[in-house]
Order: C-alpha cells, then sequence, then structure tokens
C-alpha cells in the first residue's frame, strides 16, 4: 500500500508539491495565529503571572489586574488579623503618560511595590537592581518596549505625568498589554501616580505556612467587606477573559484559523481531485483487476496521510524560526507539547478533509472505462 501510493506520489509531482504547499501553508498560518494569540494572552495577565504570591486582595468590582481600582490601606491590617495570613504587602499600580527628549509620548503602567521585599516589584532584569529603585527618582523601564518609549537607554531620564525620573533598573520580557511597565517604589509610585497615601490598587497576601489557600480566599472574601481575595491561578483567567471580551481580539484570530483550515482544505481537496481526474484510468485500471474501492480508499488517504507529517514537519520548521524571529522582537511566546498535538490533529484533518474530493470521484469510476477508447 505505502509502496504503490509513494509511486502515484511521484509520478504526480507537481500537484502533489502544490498539495504540500497548501499543508504548509495552512500549518503555518493556523500556528503563526496561535502563537500571537497566545503572546497577547500572556501579556494581559503578566503582573499576575509573574508576582510571586499566595492571594490577591483586590476591590470587588475588579475582574482585570491591568485596571485596578482603590481600596483603604486599613484593609491590609484587617487582612492580617486573618488566620492563615502572614502579611499583606501594599501594591500600587496607576496609569500614567511618559514623555520623551525626542518628543514622543507613550502610556506606561506605573507599579509600586514595598521596599525591601519589593514583592510583585520587577523581575528578568538585566541592568540594576531593586536596590537601585531606591535612589531618587528612580523607575525600571522594559527592553523590548524601547521603541515606544522614546529610543530611551539605562540611565536616561524622561517625565511621567509631568514629573521626571531616572531609568535607574532594565527588565527584558516583564511586558504588559497596551501599555509598558514601569516598576519604582511604592512611594514614587503614589507621587507620579496621585494616589492618596490613604489608598493602594491591592494588597499581595503570603499565607502562613501550611495554610489553605481556598479557606483563607474564603475567609477573605467572608470577613472583609468591599474587596475581593483571589487565587492567582483565577485572577489571571479572569483578567483573561474580561480583556478578550471587551476587545475582537478572539474573533480575529479565530476567523483568520478558520480561514487558514478552510483555505487548506480547498486547496489540498481542489489539487488531489485533479490528481485523481488526471489517473482515472490508473485507478479503474485497479478497479477492473480486482481491486476495491476500500482499497482505492486507502490508497488516497496513504497518500493524504504523507502529504500531512511531511507538511507538518517542513510547517513546524518554519514556525520555529518566526517564533524565534519575533522573539527578538520581544513577542516571546511557547508551544505546549499539547498545542503542538493539536497542530497535528488539524493537519491531519485538513489532509484527510480535502481527499475525499477525490475518493468521491475514484470510487464512482467504472472498471470498464479502461477499455473504452
Amino acid at each position: 500500500m505505502l509502496k504503490t501510493a509513494l509511486r502515484f506520489m511521484i509520478y504526480d509531482k507537481a500537484k502533489i508539491i502544490g498539495a504540500l504547499l497548501g499543508v504548509v501553508i495552512s500549518t503555518f498560518l493556523i500556528g503563526q495565529q496561535s502563537g500571537i494569540f497566545i503572546f497577547l494572552t500572556n501579556a494581559m495577565s503578566s503582573l499576575v503571572d509573574n508576582t510571586p504570591t499566595g492571594l490577591w486582595l483586590v476591590d470587588d468590582r475588579t475582574t482585570n489586574v491591568n485596571a485596578l481600582g482603590q481600596i483603604d490601606v486599613r484593609i491590609g491590617r484587617q487582612a492580617e488579623s486573618i488566620p492563615g495570613v502572614a502579611k499583606a504587602y501594599p501594591y500600587v499600580v496607576s496609569g500614567g503618560s511618559a514623555k520623551f527628549k525626542n518628543g514622543k509620548s507613550y502610556g506606561v503602567l506605573l507599579i509600586g511595590s514595598e521596599a525591601p521585599t519589593f514583592k510583585g516589584g520587577p523581575w528578568n532584569l538585566i541592568n540594576g537592581s531593586e536596590n537601585d529603585l531606591l535612589r531618587e527618582n528612580a523607575v525600571s523601564v522594559e527592553f523590548f518596549d524601547k521603541a515606544s518609549l522614546g529610543d530611551i537607554e539605562f540611565g536616561d531620564n524622561f517625565e511621567i505625568n509631568g514629573k521626571r525620573v531616572q531609568v535607574e533598573a532594565q527588565t527584558k520580557g516583564a511586558r504588559g498589554f497596551g501599555s509598558a511597565y514601569v516598576f519604582t517604589t511604592i512611594e514614587r509610585a503614589r507621587a507620579l501616580g496621585n494616589v492618596p497615601l490613604t489608598k493602594v490598587n491591592a494588597f499581595l497576601i503570603d499565607l502562613q505556612p501550611g495554610a489553605n489557600p481556598d479557606s483563607v480566599r474564603n475567609a477573605l472574601n467572608r470577613h472583609l467587606y468591599g474587596v475581593r481575595a483571589w487565587l492567582p491561578e483565577d485572577f489571571s483567567k479572569a483578567t483573561v477573559k474580561t480583556v478578550l471580551s471587551s476587545s475582537g481580539i478572539a474573533i480575529s484570530t479565530g476567523s483568520l484559523i478558520a480561514f487558514a483550515i478552510v483555505s487548506g482544505l480547498v486547496i489540498i481537496g481542489l489539487t488531489l481531485y485533479s490528481a485523481a481526474v488526471d489517473r482515472i484510468k490508473d485507478y479503474a485500471t485497479m478497479k477492473a483487476i480486482g481491486a476495491s474501492n476500500g482499497y482505492i480508499r486507502k490508497l488516497i488517504l496513504t497518500q493524504a496521510f504523507l502529504i500531512a507529517t511531511v507538511g507538518y514537519l517542513i510547517g513546524s520548521i518554519l514556525l520555529e524560526g518566526f517564533r524565534y524571529g519575533i522573539s527578538n522582537a520581544g513577542a516571546i511566546f511557547n508551544f505546549s507539547p499539547l498545542i503542538r498535538f493539536g497542530f497535528l490533529l488539524i493537519t491531519l484533518v485538513i489532509s484527510i478533509g480535502g481527499a475525499f474530493f477525490a475518493i468521491r470521484r475514484i470510487t464512482k469510476a467504472e472498471p470498464a472505462s479502461v477499455f473504452r477508447a
């Protein structure tokens, strides 16, 4: 079976190459859009995913870490009185407008955490340290946001909300969604973001050893008014869900993936159908000498499986090149083994689905047609 399928494919090189290109293009487009979607959703919840804490305590109406409401600082002391809570760290997250020497402006998200622990502070530092944020007017900026941030360099100064700051630390890979993360001390974040001394945007809750996160979360929600405690993974999912529901990202990505699948089906289907029509007498001859329709179907499906396998491998190589290329621009993401397996399944569906166009035509061929002039 495999040997016969390869002979048919070698004979129809041009059409097989066309079908193979259809699989490669579909696989690449599906992976490309999926990768960009993964990067964007990771950026939406980046602040939660990269902050090691037991629980998040925020305003009870908040479902998006990028748009936190303000809560009273006294909530922190109340939270620490709940059994299971070891420490409640105040956290300030405020929007701001940055202006640079070259005249550019850009929206930033000011993130202030308490020294010396800097709980929820900068991660992936490549220049400077957390302690450098204690210097006068010190802030951190993101390496991959350099173009948006007026081509700023380590050690430069700029303005946030009309107040001068200086870059004393730099991260690489600490990226947000829609605005650049700027980390600093909680006091400086208040001053720059005009946040009152009596307010914070969240408390990061450390749990006592052995404390059950679910139980402590429930206790906080039961005893504290106007706030809500979240497990980090739940808050991360809620943030992504909130952002996706208020934007067209999911619909846009989904429609492009659907287009890639349909395009692949059409390209492969028409190509294999054309190849089947060109070889109709060969298939009819096989049926005339005893080959059943079942055998013919298996033969065509074997060709489709080979095309899918080779196309998937080529598409995966191109995807890795794409992933590496855009990672240098700061769009960093990875495909899990489950997602890669999903790509393979989709590729098989596209290829085998397209093969049914040819199967329907071939199975209708009459064995006697081979004897007609």
